[in-house]
């Protein structure tokens, strides 16, 4: 594969190049694609570095592409379809790396059943007056309340103030279900931790807490996958850790430059990640224990068509018909 432009500084704050990316994605390889195979793949590209112009790439183009390339149809919550690359091997990490792609936004999906996710994301959110010192003790509940449930989550950095936490789950269930069971279990963990926790869709609502965005599991939604560089100053990385070193690391610790001694030295902290498969059962009927309660469904993202049982998608402040 020609790399085109490979001294062009995509990173000015540390200098580094498109081919300093380009080698960065080789030597996570392993790792990249175990968060990225057989995943409809958007790409979030920079052609001329990351203070230049930037577009998210959802279609892989028809002309110019190598014949090599995987794609798989997906579809929009709006009934859109569009052929996202779907990463094979890493020669397709390389070709979106030569293309400009700084940041990998995967779906929770495999090309085999692009409808029913296997992959579970709990995003934990810092808002205004926390950080990740606040996510970090989030995710200490995360961990404890999915050792009551007997499941392994597999927690990374997310490249930025938060934390990410992975479940792989049996590809059962369609988005609506899982968002649903996403709801039911992001609720528990704000119940045990009321003085930092929010499920609140609405910022005016959320205070200083720390936000656990259940959204993430709606239909078009992404998250920088492991391993994946982000577009900031540093060149941070979004970075798998163990459960027992999160407490201890901060999210510049790994960069473009430190990462890639890191996975070569310990390993993928996420190699396990795909020996199992999790039933959400537990947490639907959770979900269906809340609906009795009173407590059904949250609002969509406002980019989403109206889903049936949802509440008003109104900010609060705005609602005349809100009482009180």
């Amino acid at each position: 594969m020609r790399l085109s432009s490979p001294d062009r500084i995509y990173f000015p704050g540390p200098g580094y190049t498109k081919l300093d990316l380009f080698n960065y994605y080789l030597s996570v390889g392993d790792g990249i694609m175990r968060a990225l195979r057989r995943r409809p793949t958007m790409l979030q590209r920079f052609p001329q570095g990351i203070e230049g112009e930037m577009f998210f790439q959802k279609r892989v183009p028809t002309r110019g592409v190598p014949p090599w390339i995987e794609t798989t149809t997906i579809s929009f919550p709006s009934g859109r379809t569009a052929d996202e690359l779907c990463p094979a091997d890493l020669a397709h990490v390389a070709w979106a790396a030569q293309m400009g792609t700084v940041v990998f936004h995967p779906w929770p999906v495999r090309a085999d059943d692009v409808d029913r996710p296997d992959e579970l994301r709990i995003d934990l959110d810092p808002q205004p007056g926390t950080d990740f010192a606040d996510a970090v003790a989030v995710a200490g509940e995360v961990r404890a309340l999915l050792d009551e449930l007997g499941v392994t989550g597999f927690p990374k950095t997310s490249g930025g103030r938060g934390v990410h936490i992975y479940l792989r789950i049996a590809p059962r269930w369609t988005f609506t279900q899982v968002r649903r069971a996403a709801i039911a279990f992001a609720r528990e963990i704000e119940r045990r931790r009321p003085d930092l926790v929010t499920t609140a869709w609405w910022k005016e609502q959320r205070g200083e807490k720390v936000f656990i965005d259940y959204n993430q599991m709606a239909r078009d939604r992404t998250i920088a996958c492991a391993y994946s560089l982000r577009a900031n100053g540093r060149a941070t990385v979004s970075t798998p850790v163990t459960w027992d070193e999160l407490a201890d690391v901060e999210p510049n610790d790994f960069d473009l430059r430190t990462v890639p001694e890191r996975f070569a030295r310990i390993g993928d902290p996420h190699a396990a990640i795909d020996d199992a498969g999790w039933d959400i059962t537990p947490l639907l009927e959770w979900a269906d224990r809340d609906d009795k309660e009173g407590q059904g469904d949250l609002p969509y993202p406002p980019d989403h068509p109206k889903m049936p049982g949802e509440p008003k998608r109104v900010q609060p402040s705005k609602d005349r018909d809100r009482k009180g």
